[in-house]
């Protein structure tokens, strides 16, 4: 496991205020931004920050501060650790607690019910419950499926509203893309079925016995009125 530099950000200001060390080398050290390092030494992102010595520490030694300042092109280099830190154990199923096991089926329905989008085992993450529970809760063949009630598993101190927000961003970041519909294009139907109406109205077929007498009317009525002007 790779030593990590402790409150990367207080060793940051703290280095600013107490050595002639440059900003990249201070940023490359506590894997910082140049940037930031220099917003550090105007006084604009180290607000409320105390400084932490990262020597009192024993995670930088003087004899690296010093080679540092002689050389801008130095990098810092983390002191090995005097007291070596075991690792954490695999992350396994969330624990439970008994009082709360029996609520555990609850939360199961509301995350069903109102977070569909995600996956069986972020929901076996969240509630260190198993993906069968999950199953005959959704196919509702639970032993217990008439007396459920949702319940929210934050309320309830199942999960924390946090890793809940974690899910569900993933969940949505990998849900497909909806296509997008085109309003102007006609659906599928019409250009399908030759009986669609939903467009313009045909032109009705014109009668020429119809037109005829229309001209025939129009005309004797013309005739009518030159003989009045007359």
């Amino acid at each position: 496991m790779a030593t990590q530099l402790l409150m990367p950000k207080a060793t940051a200001v703290w280095l600013v205020d107490n050595t002639a060390l440059s900003f990249d080398q201070i940023a490359n050290f506590c894997r910082l931004h140049p940037l930031e390092v220099k917003a550090i030494a105007d006084g604009e992102a180290s607000q409320g920050i105390k400084g932490l010595d990262p020597v009192m520490t024993g995670q930088l030694s003087r004899e690296e501060i010093a080679l540092g300042e002689k050389d801008i092109n130095h990098r810092l280099k983390l002191s090995e650790p005097k007291v070596r830190v075991p690792e954490p154990k695999r992350k396994g199923a969330r624990y439970t607690p008994l009082s709360k096991r029996q609520d555990r089926p609850n939360s199961i329905l509301w995350l069903v019910r109102n977070h569909p989008e995600l996956k069986d085992a972020q929901i076996s993450r969240l509630l260190g419950t198993t993906k069968s529970t999950i199953e005959q809760i959704r196919n509702r063949t639970h032993w217990n499926s008439a007396n459920l009630t949702p319940m929210d598993p934050v309320t309830l101190g199942l999960c924390s509203q946090i890793d809940l927000d974690i899910e569900v961003d993933r969940a949505a970041r990998n849900r497909p893309a909806e296509p997008e519909i085109d309003p102007t294009l006609m659906p599928a139907t019409a250009t399908e079925n030759r009986d669609y109406h939903g467009g313009p109205a045909e032109e009705e077929e014109l009668d020429a016995d119809k037109v005829f007498a229309k001209l025939s009317s129009l005309k004797g009525a013309a005739s009518d009125d030159e003989e009045e002007e007359i």
